[in-house]
C-alpha cells in the first residue's frame, strides 16, 4: 500500500481526523519502499555545488550572511508571548496564563530567547524551523531531517500538487536512526517565507541571494590570494629566445620562493639577462574592490530585509545613510516590515501546540530595548490623540464617540449631544443664563445683580 494510501484510506470528505492520518513505522517504511512523490523533504542542496551545499554552509562560512543572521537574531530574541484577544482586527490587552512557562523554559536551562534564536537560525538557513512538543518540553527538530507526509483524495500520484493537500505527518529521521512519525498538532512547523514551489514548505533568504553569496566568497578567495603573492599584481616575464625551458624554470622556482607570500611583499628583485617583467592584472584599488564587494553586501542585506547601515556595512556607512533621520527611518522599516512580520509567523507557528484560553491568539509583547527610541513618538501620538478627544468633548460630541473615532480614524462614529460651546448650553440659550427664561435677576426688582458695584 502506498503511503498516501494508507494516509488517506478514508474516501469520504472532508480530510480524515488528524487521529486517523497518524502512519505507523509500518506505514513509513512501506512508502519509502513503495515511492517518494508523498514525502517531501524540509531541505534542498545549492545547485551550485561549487560554492556552498547547503545554506548552513553560508552561515557557517561567510562573514556576510552569518552578520546579517546575528542582526536578524539579536532583536528577533527579544520578544516575548502573551495572550491577546482581537478586537476589529486589533490585538486588546496582553495577558498571560500557565500554558505560556512551556515558552519561557522549554527545556532545562532554556529561555524563551533560545527558542526564538535557534528557529531565526533554522529559518535562515533551511527556510523552515520545526519545534516539536513532547509533554512538557520543547525539542528542536533538525530541518535537514524532517520529511512532510502530504495526502490527497483526488491525486494519488502527486498529492503534493493536488488542490487538496494535506499535511498529514511529520517524520523525523537523523543519519542512522529510526524515523519517529509525529502529528502536525505536536509540532510548531515556522516558516515565515513561503517556498513557492513546495507546499507547506518555507524558503530561506539566502536562496536568491546565493549568487551573491558565492561572489562574495570569491572576493574573498581574491584578497589571500592577491596577499598570498606579494600583495602586489600579477608579473609576467618576457625571455630572450636562447634560455631554455630548463633555465627558465630554475628562474620560476628563485622567484616564488623569494617574492611569494605577503610576507615576501616589497623586496627587491633581481633579473638576469634576458628576463623582462611585465605587470599584468589591476591592483585593489584599480578594480575599486570596495565599492565591487560593498554592492554584494547591500544586495545580502537587501535579501535578509535588514537595512546595511544597521549591521554596519560599508555601503551603510557612507553619506546620508548615518544621519539621525535616516538611521531611524532604517531601524523602523527593520522593525515594522521585517521583525513584525516574522514575530507574527511565529505566534502562529506556536500557538498550534499550545491550549489556547476561549478566544485568545498567542501574540508578542514589544516592549523591548529595540522599540525603546519610538516610546518619545508614541507619547507624542497620545497627546495629539489627547488634544483632538478634548476639542471634539468641547463642541458636544459625547466622550466615549470622540475616543472611538480618534482609535479607529474614523470620523463618522462621532455622536453629537445637541449642545453648542464649551459651556455645552442648550441651543438658543443666552450666555450668563443661570436658568429658566423670564426669572429676575438676583437682587429683586430694579436692583443690579449680587455681586455687582451700585453706580
Amino acid at each position: 500500500m502506498k503511503l498516501w494510501q494508507a494516509a488517506m484510506r478514508s474516501a469520504s470528505r472532508p480530510v480524515p481526523a488528524r487521529t486517523e492520518q497518524r502512519l505507523s513505522l509500518a506505514d513509513i517504511a512501506a512508502a519509502i519502499d513503495a515511492a517518494g512523490p508523498a514525502m517531501q523533504t524540509s531541505m534542498s542542496t545549492i545547485r551550485d555545488e561549487k560554492v556552498l551545499t547547503t545554506s548552513f554552509d553560508a552561515y557557517k562560512g561567510n562573514s556576510i550572511v552569518y552578520a546579517l543572521i546575528a542582526a536578524r537574531l539579536q532583536v528577533f530574541s527579544q520578544a516575548r508571548f502573551q495572550w491577546t484577544r482581537f478586537t476589529g482586527g486589533k490585538p486588546g490587552d496582553l495577558f498571560g496564563s500557565p500554558e505560556l512557562d512551556l515558552l519561557e523554559n522549554p527545556w532545562p536551562g532554556g529561555t524563551t530567547a533560545d527558542l526564538l534564536a535557534a528557529m531565526e537560525v533554522d529559518v535562515s538557513a533551511a527556510g523552515n524551523a520545526y519545534i516539536w512538543r513532547n509533554g512538557g518540553r520543547l525539542h528542536r527538530l533538525r530541518p535537514e531531517c524532517v520529511t512532510m507526509v502530504i495526502g490527497s483524495q483526488f491525486d494519488a500520484d502527486i498529492p503534493s500538487e493536488a488542490p487538496d493537500a494535506t499535511l498529514v505527518n511529520y517524520v523525523y529521521q537523523r543519519p542512522g536512526g529510526a524515523p519517529l512519525v509525529l502529528d502536525p498538532s505536536e509540532v510548531a512547523h515556522y516558516a515565515p517565507m513561503p517556498d513557492p514551489k513546495s507546499v507547506f514548505l518555507g524558503m530561506s533568504w539566502i536562496t536568491p541571494a546565493i549568487e551573491d553569496v558565492g561572489a562574495d566568497n570569491a572576493s574573498t578567495i581574491h584578497k589571500r590570494a592577491f596577499f598570498q603573492n606579494a600583495a602586489t599584481p600579477n608579473l609576467a616575464f618576457k625571455f630572450d629566445p636562447s634560455v631554455t625551458i630548463e633555465q627558465i624554470e630554475g628562474f620560476r622556482d628563485v622567484i616564488e620562493s623569494g617574492h611569494t607570500g605577503a610576507w615576501n611583499a616589497y623586496k627587491t628583485l633581481y633579473l638576469g639577462g634576458g628576463a623582462d617583467p611585465v605587470v599584468i592584472g589591476k591592483d585593489f584599488r584599480e578594480l575599486e574592490f570596495s565599492v565591487t564587494q560593498g554592492k554584494g553586501e547591500s544586495r545580502l542585506a537587501a535579501a535578509a530585509g535588514v537595512p546595511p547601515s544597521w549591521v554596519g556595512f560599508s555601503e551603510g556607512l557612507q553619506g546620508s545613510a548615518l544621519n539621525a533621520g535616516n538611521f531611524t527611518a532604517a531601524r523602523r522599516r527593520f522593525g515594522d516590515g521585517t521583525m513584525r512580520h516574522l514575530w507574527q509567523s511565529a505566534c502562529s507557528a506556536l500557538e498550534q501546540i499550545l491550549a489556547k484560553p476561549g478566544g485568545a491568539s498567542l501574540w508578542y509583547s514589544d516592549r523591548i530595548a529595540f522599540f525603546a527610541e519610538d516610546a518619545k513618538d508614541a507619547a507624542d501620538i497620545q497627546m495629539q490623540e489627547a488634544s483632538t478627544i478634548t476639542a471634539l468633548v468641547r463642541d458636544g460630541f459625547t466622550p466615549e464617540s470622540a475616543i472611538n473615532a480618534v482609535d479607529n480614524s474614523d470620523w463618522s462614529l462621532l455622536e453629537h449631544t445637541g449642545m453648542l460651546s464649551v459651556q455645552l448650553q442648550e441651543p438658543g440659550a443666552e450666555q450668563g443664563d443661570s436658568g429658566g427664561a423670564g426669572e429676575e435677576p438676583v437682587g429683586g426688582e430694579g436692583q443690579p445683580p449680587a455681586g455687582t458695584d451700585n453706580p
